[in-house]
């Protein structure tokens, strides 16, 4: 008599179940099988004994049933539609799990999405068909980036992924070629950010924040065909970026976008041209650096990673825009210096190694006098950077002869490397007419942005996951010819009657 159906699937009886099943998939992945049918039971019945299934159950068993590997589609409204198939599988399979583990399941659809995108940005788009693929991609993209907004609520401490086989295995159920692995299904994000959340043992946060970057590049790449003048258009994707930003409130999401922006280009050479890609460096720049964002200091765990990433960021944009746009170099200076990331650095720094943080102070916090200051504790002997890539960053930031030369003081005025600012507060009133409506600009960028009606909103409330908190910003002016506004806030103390509503400047509702 078989008894097998009668063992309870819990407990040890459950892992080595699953131990056992996915030595089988890996099996028949190692003889290049393209049929997996068979398994579709087991990895169902895996999938239903548990209210939260391990992350590679949901992901077999969403592949076996997809057919991915035998249904792979030419024609691209086809592609379209089996992406459309796909995220609702896996969002129907994921219902119970936790918010990143929603998210980074969602790494094949976006892997699709990303050969619809290239495939089209490639082709004439004036065609009827194209035309239509092109309409049906951007409402897929809005409807993930939704969905994800939603799962981003319900984010809290996440761990590693415990796997049965590595990911590298399970990547080949959703690619063609199965010589190759983990980074070609994550299609946007670069090399060096994959070998990096390879060294976090991919934590499910960050696997879920790579896959929230690679959907929120996906975006911006669709917005570059509004029919807008360069600067309007400019302006409407940092809007969207800061108010998509605030709505995520997803720190390993934000610092993968850091670490991506400070790579010499961004992970879309498939995509972009090189004027575009110019572009969408000034609006992520500005969005990540001109911005106050509160859920960053409510990270306990990350959070000296978080400041010392800012840190290197700033001092490369400084870098990057130094001989092109003097007034968005000093306004970024501005907005880090009265931030409270220098001093969360010299907090950090000063009591991991016992050290007075008034010692501190004639060294500046202007980026560059800062990473000096960090520079010359790790020649001492004092770890600060545990991250060897923040570290090298750091060393090509800065002409290492020039180390022991402060820059920049706390008491002082912001300077950095000769640039400098000069305090405008209290003379709005002598401002020029011209004056006061860069401030109007910068100010209606900073309440677009905190009032960004997210497509979710409605979601949120009926799931009762409204976190009430409101969004602090910086002000800067955002034009290309900037000039810097006074550091403060727009956040207003209490209720939404006196907010307006801003539709997401990129919908395409009215297409």
């Amino acid at each position: 008599m078989d008894i097998t159906g009668l063992v309870p699937l819990v407990g040890e009886n459950y892992a080595l179940k699953l131990k056992n099943s996915m030595q089988d998939i890996s099996s028949e992945i190692s003889k290049k099988s393209t049929d997996f049918s068979p398994f579709v039971d087991t990895f169902y019945e895996l999938m239903q004994t548990k209210v939260n299934p391990p992350f590679e159950v949901i992901w077999v068993y969403a592949a076996i049933k997809f057919g991915f590997r035998k249904s792979v589609k030419v024609d691209i409204l086809d592609q379209i539609s089996a992406a459309k198939e796909l995220f609702q599988l896996l969002s129907a399979c994921s219902v119970s799990v936790s918010g990143s583990k929603s998210v980074a399941l969602l790494a094949p659809v976006v892997f699709m999405i990303h050969s619809v995108v290239k495939e089209l940005f490639g082709k004439d788009l004036r065609l009827k068909k194209e035309k239509k693929a092109m309409k049906e991609v951007k409402s897929l993209v809005d409807l993930v980036l939704g969905y994800m907004s939603i799962c981003c609520s319900k984010i809290s401490e996440e761990e590693n992924l415990d796997l049965v086989l590595s990911f590298n295995d399970l990547a080949c159920l959703w690619l063609v070629d199965t010589n190759v692995g983990f980074e070609s299904l994550l299609s946007l994000v670069s090399s060096d950010v994959c070998g990096w959340v390879c060294d976090r043992e991919f934590h499910v946060g960050y696997l879920g924040g790579a896959v929230i970057m690679e959907v929120f590049f996906l975006k911006l790449c669709l917005s570059l065909f509004m029919e807008l003048p360069r600067d309007e258009l400019e302006m409407n994707l940092k809007i969207w970026s800061v108010g998509s930003i605030s709505s995520f409130q997803n720190v390993y999401f934000f610092e993968l976008l850091m670490r991506t922006i400070l790579e010499s280009s961004l992970p879309l050479n498939s995509i972009l041209k090189p004027e575009e890609e110019i572009l969408l460096k000034k609006v992520l720049f500005d969005a990540v650096l001109l911005v106050d964002y509160p859920f960053l200091y409510q990270n306990t765990n990350d959070i000296k990673s978080l400041a010392l990433t800012r840190l290197i960021i700033t001092h490369e944009a400084v870098e990057y825009f130094r001989e092109l746009d003097h007034n968005r170099v000093v306004s970024y200076i501005k907005a880090f210096t009265f931030s409270h990331t220098p001093s969360q650095i010299v907090k950090l720094v000063s009591s991991q190694n016992g050290l007075e943080e008034n010692t501190v102070k004639a060294n500046g916090s202007a980026p560059k006098a800062l990473i000096n200051w960090l520079l010359r504790l790790e020649n001492r002997g004092i770890k600060v950077f545990e991250d060897d890539t923040l570290e090298n960053h750091a060393k090509l930031c800065l002409d290492i002869s020039q180390m022991e030369q402060p820059v920049g003081t706390l008491d002082g005025k912001v300077t950095d490397d000769g640039l400098f600012y000069v305090d405008n507060a209290g003379d709005d009133e002598n401002a020029s007419e011209e004056d006061q409506e860069k401030k109007l600009i910068s100010d209606a960028f900073v309440a677009a942005a905190q009032t960004m009606k997210s497509s979710d909103n409605e979601s949120r409330k009926r799931k009762g996951k409204s976190s009430g908190k409101k969004i602090k910003f910086a002000k800067y002016e955002l034009n290309q010819n900037a000039v810097p506004v006074k550091v403060g806030t727009s956040a207003p103390n209490d209720s939404s009657s006196d907010e307006s509503e801003v539709q997401d400047p990129n919908s395409d509702s009215d297409a």
